[in-house]
């Protein structure tokens, strides 16, 4: 039979680990105090060491407390100097010239992004100078190990600067209210939108071609005077949300209608809403049970926008909010500069009477910002002869553009104006269509 192996013969002895060697030599070891090491007897066996060096030793004895945290040179140049007393003055001068540089050295270690370099005199050395300085008020809070004081040295000092800053506006208000007319011209602040890239379809609204333009084009007839007549409705099989918003929008416009869908085709709507004369379809859309798109369809000739909805907020949300009325609304247009742009904002215009009625106060904004256009509505309020105060009404939201076709809506054969392409169109922060 096989012998059976021991555990012990199948253990794998471990490896020594190597004696460490000691970094001490036998230079670094020094002779106790009670013996007198080799430098001190061969100093005793030199000739002419007599009484005179007997004051010499007492006297080096007693400034051991200021030779011990010097350095090597500092030490031998004290030595030479007091063997040597022709020269003692010229080694005092060595010395001091080293300390000066050794100090300069080490508060040059601990220069900080705001110090000042400053040259010496001599022009083979440079000396760099720190000079620190900190205009905070109080200790810095990166510093206090506490979280409780950190957190309240940092909000007095935060609450500090807002007091300077203030202070400081209304020191600059009360400078141009003396100065008057010779008051310097404030700086506009650098935003996205003031930087925005160059764009070639940007137009002056007051510019004749421009105005050529709107007097031919589909909307030409609605702005003779012409009161619009809109029909409201919906996807296909729509949900208690897109109902709701669907009613916020026949609130906003007073001259809207809602058609329910019923699956019917939206080119049929189209073609029924010719033939009794309404100016505008809306279609909301929706996605999971939300309204997600917007489509405008001006009737007869076009054009049908397509626009992304987000950030719905209804007037039960807002807070303050105040009760809508039948007048007619007055329109606000901001910030549509691009051809693209007056013609968005003209067919949104179409969709409200042309002529306010300004008993009600109210105005509907349509303020495009980076080619996001925030919808609001507001009730003016006169406080005085002269402050006004707004109370908003609501609904909020958003709208994105997302296509511009000519003609009525057709999918399949319609010429498209415009399409938002994301890849080849948003290459950057800075450029914007409308």
């Amino acid at each position: 039979m096989p012998k059976k192996m021991s555990v012990a013969s199948t253990r794998s002895t471990p490896p020594m680990r190597p004696k460490r060697k000691s970094s001490v030599t036998k230079k670094d070891i020094v002779a106790p105090d009670n013996e007198d090491s080799a430098d001190d007897i061969a100093m005793d066996d030199l000739d002419g060491f007599g009484a005179d060096n007997e004051d010499f030793s007492s006297d080096s004895n007693g400034d051991d407390s200021e030779i011990e945290g010097d350095s090597a040179d500092d030490i031998d140049a004290h030595n030479d100097s007091n063997n040597e007393g022709d020269d003692s003055e010229e080694n005092r001068t060595v010395r001091s010239d080293k300390q000066k540089e050794s100090d300069l050295h080490k508060s040059s270690t601990t220069k900080t992004s705001g110090d000042v370099v400053a040259e010496s005199d001599d022009k083979e050395t440079t000396y760099a100078l720190t000079i620190t300085s900190d205009t905070r008020a109080g200790p810095r809070p990166g510093l206090i190990r506490n979280k409780m004081k950190r957190h309240e040295i940092h909000k007095e000092q935060m609450l500090q600067k807002k007091k300077d800053r203030k202070l400081g506006r209304e020191k600059r208000k009360r400078e141009r209210e003396e100065l008057g007319d010779n008051a310097p011209k404030t700086k506009d602040p650098r935003t996205i939108e003031n930087t925005r890239e160059f764009d070639e379809t940007i137009v002056d609204p007051d510019d004749e071609e421009v105005i050529k333009d709107q007097e031919t084009d589909e909307l030409s007839s609605y702005f003779d005077g012409r009161p619009p007549k809109i029909i409201v409705t919906t996807s296909n099989k729509p949900v208690g949300e897109t109902f709701r918003f669907a009613e916020a929008l026949i609130n906003i416009m007073p001259t809207a209608e809602f058609r329910p869908r019923k699956g019917v085709d939206l080119k049929k709507i189209i073609k029924g809403a010719i033939d009794r004369d309404y100016t505008d379809i809306i279609v909301v859309n929706e996605d999971r049970k939300k309204p997600t798109g917007l489509w405008i369809c001006h009737l007869p000739d076009g054009p049908t926008a397509h626009f992304k909805l987000s950030s719905i907020k209804y007037s039960k949300q807002i807070r303050n909010h105040g009760r809508q009325t039948t007048h007619h609304p007055e329109i606000m247009l901001n910030n549509f500069h691009t051809r693209l742009g007056h013609q968005v904002g003209r067919q949104i215009n179409a969709l409200f009477p042309q002529r306010p009625e300004f008993q009600g106060r109210s105005v509907v904004t349509f303020h495009n910002q980076r080619d996001f256009i925030f919808f609001r509505f507001h009730r003016y309020i006169f406080k005085n002869a002269k402050k006004v105060g707004l109370q908003e009404l609501g609904p909020r939201f958003t709208l994105k553009l997302r296509s511009l076709q000519k003609g009525t809506f057709d999918t399949k054969f319609g010429e498209y104006e415009w399409i938002h392409k994301r890849k080849e169109m948003d290459t950057s922060r800075r450029r914007f269509f409308l």
